[in-house]
């Protein structure tokens, strides 16, 4: 439903205890005392118009007595650009919370992209070259799962759920095992999904390469998710402690050190498995991790919010792991390229980035939705998403952090090209027009991303959808995609405009 910025008043002013809460919507025909700013007892659907909605995996994060709250006023919402729920920063707060571990989850994306370039050569990668295919939906799963367990308890942290020491350590037990669930069912899928479109680009797959696909996904998918989930337990708890908003910090940590986890695992586990474990006790591995299933099943069902999860949760990280090996089947066709070969250093940076950036503006709209309305209601300005511009114009925070992400690319992108080129040890410095297409792709794809995700997760909102659990997997993987995608064209493009040039 739609909220007009004119609407009633939800807090009141108490002489003995300052700010109480009054009570929600759905509650206000019991209470007769509830007036608005014109002195009249308003009605109870007055105003508002309601979605229809399936379920809504919000109410059991964040129950409605803190709803009503936390939730602000009108005016109040005015005056802070919307924002008023979620922990006050300045611009210059904000900029630094945010550049701090953008820069340090970018050395995360360089990295990736120098191990991926380092491996492309190796017999296994050679041999079985569908892996390419799921290098991008096993990053891509794995950043998924990553960052919308980065932003549900980042959410939760900011709305106060984690006070309690109790419903602290339910909700990051139940999320924990409903991740390795996820990891674990998402990796074979990736592994089916990478053979699928490898039988379709070759003509055919043997069994063996089938074999080991689905052995080195799932391993993989599993150990990372175990390693990275208690990182990011540790990080947003900390954060919580040091004052810093978790929104800021936690989802680019995730995607980015998530790359580069993931790659090294899947760097050691594919030539280990190829030769050491082949053939039988492939079999035997796969099996254990299927065997798990029910315990997480079982351990993630215990609390309200993951197993609404549990059951609902899988429409977005399924279809985001298809996007991804799309973008994977672009990488792999661009690896066999001898002209494009080279651009594989730089895919996961262009995809890490991008995925950083708009999980990072992501997440903080979901925070503002969760402080400020109820599930189905989003402001009056996001009836509709047909203007861009809306994004970037503005003077709420949310406008504001999105201006500051859009001006990280130029001077980031700067940063990590030429990291890369020391790292490489002053060997792979890139041409000054190959510079120009690099990041002329990036800005087009986290343009693109921004304006994407500010329609993507009012609209889930408003359909009564967690936007912690459902926007992040399709932004990222629309990230994968289109930062694969405009690379390999802007650099085919490239290299026509160069052979037209020598003749």
């Amino acid at each position: 439903m739609v909220v007009p910025e004119s609407q009633d008043n939800k807090l009141t002013q108490s002489g003995s205890a300052g700010w109480r809460s009054i009570p929600s919507l759905s509650q206000l025909s019991g209470s007769p005392q509830h007036v608005n700013s014109n002195g009249n007892i308003p009605s109870v659907n007055a105003g508002l118009y309601h979605e229809p909605r399936e379920y809504s995996e919000t109410d059991s994060l964040i129950p409605n007595e803190l709803y009503s709250g936390s939730r602000l006023s009108g005016s109040t919402r005015e005056k802070d650009g919307g924002h008023s729920g979620a922990p006050a920063e300045s611009l210059c707060s904000m900029v630094l919370q945010i550049l701090v571990p953008f820069l340090l989850a970018g050395l995360g994306t360089v990295s990736a992209g120098i191990l991926l370039d380092l491996v492309q050569n190796w017999d296994v990668f050679q041999e079985i070259t569908e892996i390419f295919i799921l290098v991008p939906a096993v990053l891509g799963m794995k950043g998924n799962l990553e960052m919308t367990l980065a932003s549900r308890l980042s959410t939760a942290v900011n709305a106060g759920k984690m006070e309690s020491t109790r419903e602290k350590w339910m909700l990051i037990v139940g999320n924990l095992a409903l991740k390795q669930l996820q990891a674990t069912v998402l990796g074979l899928l990736a592994s089916l999904m990478a053979t699928v479109l490898g039988w379709m680009a070759e003509g055919k797959m043997p069994f063996n390469h089938i074999v080991l696909l689905c052995s080195t996904s799932v391993s993989t998918a599993f150990v990372a998710s175990l390693l990275q989930g208690v990182i990011m337990v540790g990080v947003i708890i900390g954060s919580k402690r040091m004052g810093i908003n978790p929104d800021n910090v936690a989802t680019p940590m995730a995607a980015s050190f998530g790359d580069l986890i993931t790659l090294a695992l899947l760097k050691k586990l594919s030539p280990f498995l190829s030769t050491e474990f082949y053939p039988y006790v492939l079999y035997l591995v796969d099996l254990c991790y299927l065997c798990l299933i029910p315990v997480w099943v079982s351990v993630s069902s215990k609390h309200p919010a993951t197993n609404i999860l549990l059951r609902s949760g899988w429409e977005p990280i399924i279809t985001a792991m298809v996007i991804s090996s799309i973008g994977g089947l672009i990488l792999d066709k661009t690896v066999s390229d001898p002209n494009l070969a080279g651009i594989i250093l730089y895919a996961p940076v262009i995809n890490g980035i991008g995925g950083n950036l708009v999980s990072i503006q992501s997440s903080r709209i979901s925070t503002n939705l969760h402080l400020n309305y109820s599930p189905g209601e989003v402001p009056a300005d996001r009836r509709n998403c047909h203007n861009p511009c809306h994004t970037f114009f503005g003077s709420g925070a949310n406008h504001r952090s999105a201006q500051v992400l859009l001006l990280l690319v130029i001077p980031g992108q700067l940063i990590f090209v030429h990291t890369i080129h020391v790292m490489k040890g002053g060997h792979t410095l890139p041409s000054p027009l190959f510079i120009i297409v690099f990041l002329s792709a990036s800005l087009i794809q986290v343009f693109s991303l921004l304006c994407i995700a500010d329609c993507m997760v009012h609209c889930l909102w408003r359909k009564g959808k967690d936007p912690d659990s459902y926007s992040i997997p399709y932004l990222t993987a629309l990230g994968d995609l289109l930062g694969t995608a405009l690379l390999s064209l802007r650099v085919d493009t490239l290299i026509l405009i160069y052979i037209f040039y020598l003749h």
